[in-house]
């Protein structure tokens, strides 16, 4: 697609060159919204058999046969073995958001089959991250036969050895990236194997271990349990993974099920986040859901998390429900004090911004918050970002984000004789390295940079969906098309629109100083804006008066005591002296 930029308030803002005969023929075929058709031409939907496979997510187009997935078929047979002879089998997760959900997905596969099962979930801080010798030894001496990771495994050379001489059965389940070879195991199931022929290989490690339950669920010929489906929904938006392909299936049928059968578990977070609505969406799911499942990673007995999320027990389910809102809200300002320390640095210029990278690490800064720091700093200053947390034994434990022009895990993986441990993918990772390493690593990266990306790689780019004339376009016809869109999140973003010539009908308001709200006219049409976290516009559209500017936002149901209206949540301006700077693909 080719787009022309625009100098926006904050972002360099693409308009795609689109097809308008295209657009007619979509909206007429379809039923359509013109904003959303020209969303499709724009996201290079524009075949009759793409656009329905997008619209109606079907099992058939998009749910592919788990016996493709290398070892499934191994695992499976062993696991039934296992559940067979009464073997005692031990799941080992992680204590992200990810490993948790996918300890409990297999639990909940495993225990109405009468396996012999438990879990064991590290210590961020005692155990490190995912599976340990230690942790292979413990399961022997208590006679456990099978051991299962999830979201782990891929690269724990030194467990997968010792599980082999223990005569333990190791399978691994995971879906980071392998490195140039494999661990030693009774069975690998991770799609990015370089000879897994499983044609999509974009799930979060919940998926993964959903593909073995399902397989082995198939074999037995019973229905997966709905709570299973549940985990899937709740591990898949957390983890940010692509809502691509067969994830967009399993994430709409997961939301369908949470709308008909609400577990207690759902009932506890929806109310901490004070969640009124009839109904969940995948935005509601990432913005009020997902920050508190987040908060059970950072719980100092993870375990907790599981049974959380299992749900066997309301009074535990109310006592760690608790536990999640203070984390949550206790979250937000340790949050807020390492953003605050970290943009002074930067307009200290410890920070040198214009190496292009964000690098800085502290003994004060808690591991379990860093990653999500990370990612803040990434939509704020658009440069990648690796964050450290200092230990006591000479150790930067790190978190790392980045922007999508630059692999942050192949720039790790070019410097892994500095790193002790590292994983992840394009855009997210995890490592550790000695402290004394960090100086080399920050050089090597920022000489990266420099060498590979371009000028324009590097600007904050927000690309539009399509263009939007007239202000009656945001209505509920709209909203309704824009339901088979869903569910919306990474690599299907909720559609953006480029609003041309709208007026202020009164000066905007500025809201806990943080947020802007205003009234805007156009063509006879009148609707509210909120600029979430954009303070900074505050001035620009006062001084704009009754000049038209433009607005780029998206368009959201806001529900308010029992109706639903239409509201533009805006993104960015720009204002009649920006001109456009230039064409690009």
């Amino acid at each position: 697609m080719n787009y022309s930029f625009v100098q926006g308030s904050k972002y360099l803002i693409g308009i795609p060159h689109i097809d308008l005969e295209k657009v007619t023929e979509i909206a007429e075929c379809f039923h359509l919204s013109s904003a959303l058709a020209q969303t499709l031409v724009a996201r290079s939907l524009c075949d009759q058999a793409e656009i329905e496979n997008f619209l109606t997510s079907s099992a058939e187009k998009n749910v592919h046969d788990a016996k493709l997935m290398k070892d499934a078929l191994k695992a499976v047979a062993r696991i039934v073995q296992a559940i067979e002879n009464k073997e005692k089998i031990l799941i080992c997760g992680d204590y992200d958001v990810d490993g948790i959900t996918s300890s409990s997905l297999m639990l909940m596969g495993l225990l109405p089959l009468g396996a012999l099962v438990n879990f064991y979930l590290p210590n961020r801080v005692k155990d490190g991250y995912g599976l340990s010798t230690k942790i292979v030894q413990k399961a022997a001496d208590n006679d456990y036969k099978v051991l299962i990771t999830v979201d782990n495994g891929i690269t724990a050379f030194a467990a997968a050895e010792l599980a082999a001489k223990l005569n333990l059965d190791l399978i691994i389940t995971d879906h980071h990236r392998p490195h140039d070879h494999v661990p030693f195991a009774y069975a690998i199931v991770n799609p990015h194997q370089a000879d897994c022929a499983y044609p999509y290989k974009h799930f979060a490690g919940v998926g993964v271990a959903f593909k073995l339950i399902s397989l082995l669920y198939e074999q037995k010929r019973l229905q997966i349990p709905g709570k299973v489906i549940e985990l899937l929904l709740f591990g898949t938006v957390a983890d940010v993974v692509p809502l691509t392909g067969e994830n967009r299936y399993w994430v709409r049928r997961g939301l369908q099920y949470v709308n008909e059968h609400e577990s207690y578990c759902l009932q506890v977070l929806k109310a901490n986040s004070q969640f009124c609505k009839p109904e969940l969406f995948s935005t509601d799911i990432g913005f009020s859901i997902t920050p508190q499942i987040n908060a059970l990673g950072r719980l100092d007995d993870a375990r907790e998390g599981v049974q959380f999320l299992i749900g066997n027990n309301a009074s535990e389910v109310d006592r760690v429900g608790k536990i999640l809102l203070e984390m949550n809200q206790s979250r937000k300002v340790v949050e807020k004090q390492i953003i605050d320390e970290i943009v002074g640095q930067i307009e200290s210029g410890k920070i040198d911004i214009s190496r292009n990278l964000i690098i800085t690490a502290s003994k004060n800064w808690p591991a379990g918050v860093i990653g999500l720091v990370a990612s803040r700093m990434v939509s704020a200053y658009g440069k990648p970002t690796l964050l450290f947390h200092l230990t006591s034994d000479g150790l930067a434990k790190g978190s790392c984000r980045s922007i999508k022009e630059f692999n942050i895990f192949q720039a790790l993986t070019e410097s892994k004789d500095l790193l002790l441990t590292f994983g992840g993918h394009s855009h997210a990772a995890g490592l550790s390295l000695k402290i004394e390493n960090l100086p080399e690593l920050t050089q090597r990266l920022q000489d990266k940079i420099a060498r590979e990306l371009t000028e324009f790689d590097l600007q904050q780019k927000l690309l539009v969906d399509a263009r939007v004339s007239n202000l009656e376009e945001f209505s509920s016809k709209l909203m309704q098309d824009l339901r088979l869109f869903e569910p919306f999140g990474h690599e299907n973003v909720q559609p953006t629109f480029y609003i041309n010539d709208v007026v202020l009908v009164q000066k905007p308001q500025l809201l806990k100083d943080l947020h802007l709200k205003c009234t805007v006219f156009a063509q006879g049409v009148i609707k509210n804006v909120i600029f979430f976290n954009r303070p900074d516009l505050f001035e620009k559209l006062t001084a704009q008066a009754d000049q038209p500017f433009d607005i780029v936002g998206q368009v959201m149901h806001n529900y308010w005591n029992g109706v639903y209206s239409v509201e533009i949540q805006g993104i960015d301006v720009v204002v009649k002296s920006d001109e456009k700077i230039g064409n690009t693909k």
